[in-house]
């Protein structure tokens, strides 16, 4: 039985440049009762209008969607009092306690007091939130946010769960714990259809819909889509001196490469003509996962142009770590806010040209250490310097060094493209002639011209992200501060992207990052791992998983790693505490 099924669906919308978009276009798909089918697609692939039609909150312009029986467009009321609905944005109320935000919502939905004393015991045990009812939500955690929001989606007991992007910025830890909540949902009866940008995700799930430019490229379950990517997989040694990224780069830009991504010190390959590829030491074949099969499917929808290329890294001098200058040095930094130690004594230098991973759980305190190091917050103690710079003393000629790209899209969503543009250059110094070259350069760089005039607030999410990390290099900064830049971006727009930070790193530019996408830590030359204000390991990605892994010999992913480190050190403090 299929709890969704669409038919010849088709929606369009028009932007306010008078552009017609077609987010869906002769969809056609379902989703089986009881079980977690996932939506998977780039952005623009039509996954958020899909949830929404079958939420009953928009109308198709073409074909018809049923849930539950029902036609949603028919009969949207119906189908609501069925179905719960948790969007990217969940409307949470953070000047509320979590049982406010709760009891808010059971009202919303009708739910009577005898229904809260039997719902709120589950909702609470299931998300683990049950300490924590009488504290703002404003004061949560991002993954408790998440479980918060989701009970708050289940205050009243629905058929079909919608998620959409339900995981997206929360850390690997909290991630975790929301895959065991909706697993349990679904062992439970209920049919959840989610929208992720995690492919690890997608292979989790019992059935799949990948979408691409509002078509349905494949559907099914995750292991018969896999096949597509059977032979094409491998993995490749670097040639001496030359690490991972950089070789990375070099096969992304090669039209007969369908994948590339940097995996325990080597390169997982994606191609059908190895024997052409160049720049590899040695190859060997490795089983392929989902990940790989929807990068065929993307790929070979049409043909694609490459990945932008920003600097060719095969012409530009390689920048080892050896030799470079120290470019920035923590020591003891500590930053307090009241009682509460959000940043412990942290200390770590990172090197000119490097890209350097802040990593760690929503809040383990890697925004404070960034906005610290952009000089936008003083530290409470500590020594910090960036380019030779006392931020304690020199913050103002400091920040003419540094481009920052803030978690949250922090542009002037009512300003124009190029409008960004230029407030941003001017802020930076920039004036006349100059500024224009630089903003045309801009423009044409990360191909922007052709919404030049838009409202940046209508970019679609991976513009938004391309006019961000312009309007933050517009100046020629010598560091990069990226806080989870690629959080809720789909897989080509993350590779396109450090496509773009490997190509910095070789001109020169130092880069310092955060991210929940565990496989992005492995394009690091170092990375710390923080928990609670405090370092909990230090090194190389390769002595990061060593940390992380209590049985010699045995290779950990880094996401694996990561989860290890971090349980073990809370573990060891419950056994302090207690």
């Amino acid at each position: 039985m299929n709890v969704i099924g669409a038919t010849h669906v088709r929606k369009t919308f028009r932007r306010p440049t008078k552009e017609v978009v077609t987010a869906l276009d002769d969809v056609s798909l379902e989703c089986p009762a009881s079980r977690i089918t996932a939506l998977v697609g780039p952005d623009g692939a039509g996954k958020t209008t899909f949830l929404r039609l079958a939420a009953g909150l928009l109308r198709a312009d073409g074909g018809m969607v049923t849930v539950l029986g029902k036609d949603a467009a028919v009969a949207p009321r119906e189908v609501q009092a069925r179905v719960a609905y948790m969007p990217q944005r969940f409307g949470l109320y953070e000047d509320l306690t979590v049982r406010e935000n709760l009891d808010l919502y059971s009202s919303l939905h009708g739910v009577s007091d005898a229904g809260k004393k039997e719902r709120y015991p589950r909702l609470m045990d299931m998300t683990a939130l049950g300490p924590f009812m009488d504290r703002l939500a404003g004061h949560l955690s991002g993954g408790m946010k998440q479980k918060l929001g989701l009970a708050c989606t289940l205050v009243r007991a629905p058929e079909l769960l919608l998620l959409d992007e339900p995981t997206v910025g929360v850390d690997p830890v909290s991630r975790r714990e929301l895959w065991v909540i909706i697993r349990q949902l679904a062992a439970d009866g209920v049919t959840v259809l989610m929208s992720t940008s995690y492919l690890d995700e997608a292979e989790l799930c019992g059935h799949v819909v990948v979408l691409h430019e509002g078509r349905v490229l494949a559907s099914g379950a995750p292991a018969e889509l896999t096949e597509a990517a059977r032979g094409l997989v491998f993995e490749v040694e670097p040639r001496p001196g030359c690490a991972p990224r950089e070789l990375q780069a070099r096969l992304i830009d090669d039209a007969r490469v369908l994948d590339a991504l940097p995996e325990g010190g080597r390169v997982r390959l994606l191609t059908a003509e190895l024997a052409s590829v160049g720049g590899v030491a040695s190859a060997r074949p490795v089983t392929p996962r989902f990940a790989d099969a929807f990068m065929v499917l993307v790929r070979r929808s049409k043909p694609s142009r490459p990945l932008a290329r920003r600097t060719d890294v095969n012409d530009s001098p390689a920048v080892h770590a050896r030799g470079r200058p120290t470019f920035v040095r923590v020591r003891e930094l500590v930053r307090s806010f009241g009682e509460f130690v959000a940043v412990d004594h942290v200390s770590f230098e990172v090197k000119q040209g490097e890209v350097f991973g802040l990593l760690g759980p929503n809040g383990a305190g890697k925004t404070t250490t960034f906005r610290m190091l952009c000089g936008l917050l003083a530290p409470t103690s500590g020594t910090l310097e960036v380019a030779g710079i006392d931020l304690h003393r020199g913050r103002a000629s400091a920040r003419q060094k540094i481009g920052y790209v803030a978690q949250k899209f922090s542009l002037y969503g009512l300003l124009s493209v190029r409008e960004n543009l230029e407030f941003f250059g001017s802020a930076y110094g920039l004036r006349g002639s100059d500024l224009r070259r630089r903003v045309e350069a801009a423009l044409r760089r990360y191909e922007l011209d052709r919404f030049a005039t838009l409202a940046s607030e209508h970019l679609p999410g991976g513009y938004k992200r391309r006019l961000a990390m312009a309007s933050a290099l517009l100046h020629g900064p010598e560091i990069l501060f990226l806080d989870e830049p690629t959080s809720g971006a789909d897989p080509l727009s993350r590779r396109e992207f450090w496509r773009e930070v490997t190509s910095l790193s070789a001109r020169g530019v130092t880069v310092i990052v955060t991210t929940h996408f565990m496989e992005e830590a492995e394009y690091c030359d170092h990375l710390v791992v923080m928990d609670s204000g405090r370092v909990l390991a230090h090194g190389a990605p390769a002595e990061v998983r060593e940390l992380g892994c209590p049985v010699p010999g045995r290779e950990l992913t880094m996401e694996d790693a990561f989860v290890s480190i971090v349980e073990r050190s809370r573990a060891a403090a419950r056994v302090g505490a207690a």
